[in-house]
């Protein structure tokens, strides 16, 4: 029986966006099988640090205010420098991945994402990309697209600033998001598997 894997999805959020956001890359991550998903904001999250340790892979997320993560994010990260840079490098070799909301279409999310990517390989841990093509960008095209947004670092969703979390951001910005924790939790069950068939290879005995 294969163990299971662990995958974390970590997040603030607001005013709730993000929040969905973070269910849905959860729901995605829990399709797997062997897959548990865990859901923790970036308060929780500060709590167990053992429990992070123990996933295959992180998945980073946050809104996007004034061109960057949010303030709560950029806490978060700080608070890993002693906890896991400085014990051990603890999280490198894990997988990551990440996700960002704003009001506007642009919003310039890719600034969020490229703070979250460059932030995992300060832990030596690997970006898993969204791996989606660009939608919504034809005649062709629609908002029920799956990433009608055209982002491929992370999955990027858009919320009208006037509608609440029971609304906003819409099912197609869910969806890709719920790819990216689907993509994520694939991933880490393929690395899990080879590490563990090198790890089998070194003690079976030499027979030549």
């Amino acid at each position: 029986m294969e163990p299971t894997i662990k995958v974390a999805v970590v997040y603030p959020s607001g005013f709730g966006h993000t929040k969905r956001q973070a269910e849905a890359v959860r729901d995605g991550a829990a399709e797997v099988r062997g897959v548990d998903a865990l859901l923790m904001d970036v308060t929780e999250a500060q709590q167990r640090w053992s429990d992070l340790e123990a996933c295959e892979a992180i998945v980073f997320g946050a809104p996007t205010y004034m061109g960057s993560a949010s303030a709560e994010f950029k806490a978060f990260q700080d608070a890993t420098s002693r906890p896991v840079m400085a014990n051990g490098f603890a999280w490198s070799g894990k997988l990551a991945a990440g996700f960002t909301n704003s009001g506007a279409r642009s919003g310039d999310k890719l600034s969020s994402l490229v703070q979250m990517s460059l932030f995992a390989a300060q832990h030596g841990m690997h970006w898993i990309n969204l791996g989606l093509p660009p939608a919504n960008n034809s005649s062709k095209g629609s908002d029920e697209d799956w990433n009608r947004l055209g982002i491929w670092l992370g999955a990027g969703a858009q919320s009208n600033v006037d509608q609440s979390a029971d609304l906003a951001p819409p099912q197609s910005d869910l969806e890709t998001t719920r790819f990216l924790g689907h993509r994520v939790a694939e991933t880490a069950r393929q690395f899990a598997r080879g590490r563990s068939l090198i790890e089998t290879a070194r003690i079976q005995p030499d027979t030549r």
